[in-house]
């Protein structure tokens, strides 16, 4: 025997662990997903655990070597890894690396989650659902900025494998083809949340908002308040996701209460006078609505009202308080993950609520 082969049995008196071959074609980092890294890189090693693929025992890449043939950070590669010792997957020995210790596990559910955007609200939704599937749970998580072209890029490029789609349908134009899309997926594995779309048929789950009737309720709710004002105000800008269905229940109430309705496109230039009463929908139009009360000297609450939908903590410190109209974000997200657990394609309709403040 060489003496190098001597000095090798000497360092490695046992045989150590070895990688599974072509471990780097299981392990898929997609740049579109909104799903942060680390949580990509751990479900794709249990995806590849459940499909036979890496074994009990099996050596994993090192931290450097994820971060270099991955292109992802060290951290996000530490992160993966540290999570998936949380769950009891991986462990770890000092000078030998990552390995599987556990291949009995359980993934149920491996979800598409696709949201029209992210924003304050978007992420309280995002939040509670997680939560409330639990560590059980694969999800893929996809925005596509109210884009009806990537909406349907997402869908036809998506996996075979979910086990569920739930999808957000806000579109800023061509949405009226989105029900074609939404067909075309297994009504059992699909849920919509926050808005149901014409045309989707069969049996399916969705939590959703009921929009011209919640606004309708919820001035209702307000009248007295609204007593002091004989002009009510939307903003509601052409390029909008917001459904029409608000403009109608907007209408409604102004005609059973005798308001002098007004729907406003561009708030930039629309006369603000005192007895009027704005209801805001986007959140950057509220900042310039605000910006030109004050600039014309007029009182917030008492000469001109302010409604905005969508609570957020923020407005609650606004001027003392600005009055909101909104779903319940956290009950959205924890009713979707209930009707998956559950298996049940049930149609819910989320709360809404009037949060009442100084700014009305």
């Amino acid at each position: 025997m060489s003496f190098v082969l001597l000095l090798k049995a000497a360092i490695f008196p046992f045989k150590l662990p070895m990688k599974p071959a072509r471990i780097f074609n299981h392990i898929l980092i997609d740049e579109y997903s909104a799903t942060p890294k680390y949580l990509q890189l751990t479900n794709s090693i249990k995806d590849a655990i459940i499909a036979g693929k890496i074994k009990k025992d099996d050596l994993l890449p090192s931290i450097n070597e994820l971060s270099c043939v991955l292109e992802i950070s060290r951290d996000t590669a530490e992160k993966g890894y540290k999570h998936l010792k949380n769950l009891g997957i991986v462990n770890s020995v000092p000078g030998k690396g990552y390995y599987i210790a556990n291949t009995d596990f359980r993934q149920r559910l491996r979800i598409f989650l696709l949201f029209n955007k992210l924003s304050a609200h978007k992420k309280i939704v995002y939040d509670a659902f997680v939560s409330a599937l639990g560590n059980d749970v694969a999800i893929d998580f996809y925005i596509y900025n109210n884009d009806f072209a990537l909406f349907k890029k997402l869908l036809d490029n998506k996996r075979e494998d979910y086990s569920h789609y739930v999808i957000i349908p806000h579109f800023i134009e061509g949405g009226e083809e989105s029900c074609h899309l939404i067909n075309a997926i297994p009504k059992e594995k699909l849920l919509l949340m926050d808005k149901r779309v014409p045309g989707v048929d069969g049996e399916y789950a969705a939590v959703y908002e009921n929009f011209e009737k919640d606004i309708y309720n919820a001035l209702e709710q307000a009248k007295d308040q609204l007593s002091k004002y004989h002009t009510l105000k939307i903003i509601f800008p052409d390029k909008s996701y917001f459904p029409d269905e608000i403009i109608k229940g907007f209408y409604h109430f102004c005609q059973q209460y005798a308001f002098t309705p007004r729907l406003v496109r561009n708030i930039t230039t629309e006369p603000i006078n005192e007895g009027e009463a704005f209801i805001n929908l986007m959140e950057a139009d509220l900042v310039t609505l605000i910006e030109r009360i004050i600039s014309l000297d007029l009182k917030v609450g008492q000469q001109v009202g302010v409604i905005s939908y969508n609570e957020t903590p923020l407005k609650k410190v606004i001027l003392s308080g600005i009055t909101t109209i909104s779903t319940d974000f956290f009950q959205m997200g924890q009713l979707a993950a209930k009707l998956i657990l559950n298996n049940s394609r049930e149609h819910i309709e989320v709360p809404f609520h009037l949060t009442l403040r100084p700014s009305l």
